[in-house]
């Protein structure tokens, strides 16, 4: 018998990227591992999403300092910032790393970000394999990190969006054609600069996620700033139904973060043919694609016109049917078939 190992300990934190990565991985793979298989999960207490088959690695308060999980064939690290790391109870380890966003943060001190590469650093000496999220992100490890080439694999994240055809209730309608963003609240995202696109038009803005510190206050002075704060709504976190809703009835999508590991609402756009405006930073280029169009910065002029050239060019040519092709490309199926790939490459 088999045995795998998933540090599924983030899904303790709902409503980000990594929570759905964790989701999406760990329910697939109930559905591709043989008989000769076993697969060992370890969650936080509360979690109890899967249907399938798995062993349970219970989940106790001082794991951090004290980790005692059955011996493993395989040990996933499926994030680089698990609390847990236990090498001497697998055969062979993978670690998958989604960013090295930190070093583009402009808040983070050199001492900071040279610690926090020291401990990735470290992880990375005593793994067996290491899984990028994008070209972008790998590179950006090769750039900061010692690895042998033949250590490292890239695959892409999934992404997928539920529908939900007869839902047509959200918490906010507007009455106006809307532009529409999703994320963390954080600076990174760098929302605020998107208020800037209301500026000689009726649009509203919708921008949807749960916050995390101050930096809604700045997205709200630069809206206020340019006099349309009445046209700008944060509307928190938002269920999956909203969550299509959203999508489905945008004008245009708009993703201007400036630290990405890969961008999955960026796909899960692309899935309803809308036209997605981004920023050509880390890997979002990667993930739009020829698809897409980007601020190469965010000056005021400069980010209208790419708006109102890009309006004009998806309204011309209608390249709905070709943007839905290009996020096909993207598929959580594909992402854990080729884990399960690895781990059996491994054994």
């Amino acid at each position: 018998m088999h045995r795998i190992g998933l540090d599924l300990e983030k899904l303790k934190y709902p409503h980000n990227g990594l929570y759905t990565f964790c989701v999406q991985l760990g329910q697939r793979l109930l559905q591709l591992k043989q008989e000769d298989e076993q697969l060992l999960y370890y969650l936080p207490p509360a979690f109890n999403g899967y249907q399938g088959s798995y062993q349970q690695i219970p989940y106790k308060w001082y794991d951090r300092y004290a980790f005692n999980p059955p011996q493993m064939d395989i040990w996933h690290a499926v994030h680089q910032s698990g609390n847990v790391w236990p090498r001497k109870k697998a055969k062979k380890t993978i670690l998958t790393i989604h960013d090295l966003n930190f070093l583009f943060e402009p808040n983070k001190s050199e001492r900071e970000k040279k610690r926090s590469l020291d401990v990735i650093q470290k992880q990375v000496d005593e793994t067996d394999r290491i899984v990028a999220i994008s070209e972008f992100t790998l590179k950006t490890i090769n750039a900061h990190l010692r690895i042998p080439e033949n250590k490292c694999s890239i695959i892409y994240q999934g992404s997928e969006i539920k529908e939900y055809p007869g839902f047509d209730a959200p918490q906010y309608r507007p009455a106006v054609p809307f532009l529409f963003s999703i994320g963390m609240i954080l600076p990174k995202k760098n929302f605020h600069v998107l208020p800037r696109l209301l500026e000689h038009n009726n649009f509203e803005l919708l921008i949807a996620g749960k916050t995390q510190g101050e930096y809604y206050k700045k997205i709200e002075e630069e809206a206020a700033k340019l006099g349309v704060s009445a046209r700008v709504k944060m509307l928190g976190s938002i269920t999956d139904e909203e969550k299509y809703w959203y999508y489905k009835n945008c004008a245009a999508f708009m993703f201007p973060s400036v630290a990405e590991g890969f961008g999955a609402p960026v796909v899960e756009a692309m899935h309803f043919g809308k036209p997605v405006f981004l920023s050509d930073k880390t890997s979002l280029p990667e993930i739009g694609g020829a698809a897409a169009y980007y601020f190469k910065s965010f000056e005021n002029d400069h980010m209208r016109d790419v708006f109102e050239k890009g309006m004009h060019h998806y309204e011309t040519n209608q390249p709905a049917d070709k943007i839905r092709q290009h996020a096909v490309k993207f598929s959580w199926d594909t992402n854990a078939q080729k884990y399960m790939d690895l781990y059996r490459s491994l054994y």
